[in-house]
């Protein structure tokens, strides 16, 4: 089982201004992706950002999902906080992201979110607003676990019809 933390960063939701409404439904969806949640935790953005990746990083779990500080306000710091704790990008979860919610929100290609890996830890961030968590597990949903298994050190499934000894050229060719 994927053992997973979900956190809020919101500045207003972490002060008590107003109720944290995309971390629930951001732990909804991990459970319904089979994953073990811890959360949400809700944090102010900023430096309790970096700590609390670190601190998940360090405690093993296999994926931490954000919601919130991705925008373009000098308060969102998000990116910047998950760009001190990542040591490898993962950019294709970042972009689908943000293509799949353009769709519905021109507005979604503003998302500064990133994903990446800290030691045997995925982190994504998602939008704060109820759908761009919604619309960000679309895209993450599809890859989780196949993501997780990799970063673990597993390897790629072959099928028996690709057992030719040639690379996996994923229909290139």
């Amino acid at each position: 089982m994927i053992r997973a933390m979900a956190v809020t960063v919101s500045n207003r939701a972490a002060a008590g201004v107003y109720a944290d409404r995309s971390g629930p439904v951001l732990v909804e969806l991990l459970e319904n992706l089979g994953c073990d949640v811890h959360g949400p935790v809700v944090i102010p953005d900023g430096d309790p950002v970096a700590e609390v990746l670190r601190d998940a990083v360090a405690g093993g779990y296999d994926v931490v999902v954000t919601s919130g500080g991705t925008g373009l306000t000098p308060m969102d710091q998000t990116p910047e906080m998950t760009r001190q704790v990542i040591e490898r990008e993962i950019p294709g979860i970042a972009e689908a992201i943000r293509q799949q919610s353009r769709e519905v929100v021109p507005t979604a290609i503003l998302s500064r979110g990133l994903a990446g890996v800290a030691g045997r830890t995925l982190i994504v961030n998602l939008p704060g607003s109820t759908g761009g968590v919604r619309d960000g597990m679309g895209v993450l949903g599809t890859v989780l676990h196949h993501a997780v298994d990799q970063i673990g050190g597993g390897d790629h499934v072959r099928s028996d019809e690709d057992d030719d000894g040639l690379p996996d050229m994923g229909g290139l060719l």
